[in-house]
C-alpha cells in the first residue's frame, strides 16, 4: 500500500477505495492521445485489471502526444510498446492485450470481462458500437473526444444514466473520410481530455463525487472555458438488444460538411443569401450573445426537431456554436441525414463576436 500512500491518505478515499480500485477492471479501446493519460493513471493509482484494445503502429507523428512513446518505438504495435512501459510503471496491474480491431463481431466477448469501458478512439462508427454493447451488457461508458483545441467528456450508461444515442441519436452512413492528420491536433490536449476520462473512471469504479453522467463536459484551452450541459436519457435508448452488423465510419467523415468562416457568414447575411443558420448552444449560452437571424434548437434536440424545421431542398443549413466543435458533430450529422449543403462556422460565435461584432458579449 506504501505505492498508493497519498491516495490513501485522501478523505473520502483511503484504504477502502484504494482496495476497491484494486479489485475493479477496465477495458481501454485505443493506446493513441487519449488512451496513453488514462492508461497511465489508471496503471499508476493502482486499478487491478486494464484491458487494452489496439492494432496500431506507433509512428513518428504520434509522438508529440501520445507520450509513452519513443524514438526506439516507431514501427512497433502501439500495444506491446504500451504494455512494457506501463509493466515497468506498476508490476502489480495485470495487463490483457486485445491486438484487434473492436467489431461487431468481438465487441461483445471482449467488453463483457471489464467493469468499465473507456473509449479512447476518433471515430463515431467504434462509439455507437461501444455503446450499444455497453448497453447490451449494462457497462458504464467513459467518453471521451477531441478536436483541433477542444475537448469533450461524459459518462454514458450508469445507473440508467443517459446513453451515446441520447446525445447523438444515429451514426452517420458509411461514406469517404478525410484524413485525422489533416485536421491537426494540440499536443498537450488529448492529455488533458485523458486524464479527465481517468478521473470520471476512478470515481465510477470506487464510488466517489459526481461522475458526469447525464451532463456533457467541454473544454476549450485556446480560450480557457469549461461548460457542462444536460444530456437527459432518451427512452428506448436503453433497450437494444443486439449489435449491428456494420458500424463503419470515421469522426473525420466531412466529406459533406464544408467550412464557413464569420467573414463569409457576415457576407451572407448582409446580401440576402437564403440560407438557414442553427445556434446549437444551450439556452443559457443564447441568451448571453446570438445572432438574430439564427434559430435556437440545443444539440441534443436537432435530429427530433427536423421535421419541423422544414428546410428546403437543396437549402444550405449552418451550423453555429460556441467555438466549433459541437457544431461540426450536428453538421456531420445532418449531412448523414441527406442534407446536401451543410456548413459549420469555424471558432463559432466566438469568432463572430472577436472578428465582427467587437460589441457582442462573450462567455
Amino acid at each position: 500500500m506504501q505505492r498508493y500512500d497519498r491516495q490513501i491518505r485522501l478523505e473520502g478515499f483511503g484504504e477502502e477505495k484504494q482496495r476497491q480500485l484494486g479489485a475493479s477492471s477496465a477495458l481501454v479501446i485505443g493506446a493513441g492521445g487519449l488512451g496513453v493519460p488514462v492508461l497511465q493513471y489508471l496503471t499508476a493509482m493502482g486499478i487491478g485489471k486494464v484491458g487494452i484494445v489496439e492494432q496500431d503502429n506507433v509512428s513518428i507523428t504520434n509522438l508529440q502526444r501520445q507520450v509513452i512513446y519513443t524514438m526506439e518505438d516507431e514501427g512497433k504495435p502501439k500495444l506491446q510498446a504500451a504494455v512494457k512501459r506501463l509493466q515497468q510503471l506498476n508490476p502489480e496491474v495485470d495487463f490483457v492485450q486485445h491486438p484487434d480491431f473492436l467489431m461487431p463481431g468481438n465487441a461483445l466477448d471482449v467488453i463483457a470481462p471489464y467493469d468499465i469501458v473507456i473509449d479512447c478512439t476518433d471515430n463515431f462508427g467504434t462509439r455507437y458500437l461501444v455503446n450499444d454493447a455497453c448497453v447490451i451488457l449494462n457497462k458504464p461508458f467513459i467518453y471521451g473526444a477531441i478536436y483541433k483545441y477542444e475537448g469533450q467528456v461524459s459518462v454514458f450508461n450508469y445507473k440508467g444514466s443517459a446513453t451515446y444515442r441520447c446525445l447523438f441519436p444515429e451514426a452517420p452512413q458509411a461514406g469517404d473520410m478525410l484524413n485525422c492528420s489533416e485536421i491537426g491536433v494540440l499536443g498537450v490536449l488529448p492529455g488533458i481530455v485523458g486524464t479527465y476520462q481517468a478521473n470520471e473512471a476512478v470515481k465510477v469504479l470506487c464510488g466517489i463525487g459526481v461522475p458526469l453522467a447525464n451532463q456533457l463536459l467541454t473544454i476549450d484551452t485556446l480560450y480557457n472555458t469549461h461548460h457542462i450541459f444536460e444530456v437527459k436519457p432518451v427512452p428506448g435508448n436503453h433497450s437494444i438488444e443486439a449489435l449491428l452488423p456494420d458500424y463503419e465510419q470515421g469522426l473525420c467523415n466531412t466529406r459533406s460538411v464544408q467550412s464557413l468562416s464569420v467573414q463569409q457568414l457576415q457576407q451572407w447575411l448582409d446580401t440576402g443569401k437564403q440560407f438557414r443558420l442553427l445556434d446549437v448552444r444551450e439556452m443559457d449560452e443564447w441568451e448571453i450573445c446570438h445572432i438574430p437571424q439564427a434559430s435556437h434548437i440545443p444539440m441534443r434536440a436537432v435530429m427530433n426537431a427536423l421535421p419541423q424545421l422544414q428546410l428546403s431542398p437543396g437549402t444550405p443549413v449552418v451550423i453555429l456554436c460556441h467555438h466549433g466543435m459541437r457544431s461540426l458533430m450536428v453538421a456531420q450529422q445532418l449531412a448523414a441525414a441527406g442534407f446536401d449543403a451543410v456548413y459549420n462556422v469555424e471558432g463559432g460565435i466566438h469568432a463572430w463576436a472577436q472578428e465582427i461584432d467587437e460589441e457582442m458579449m462573450t462567455y
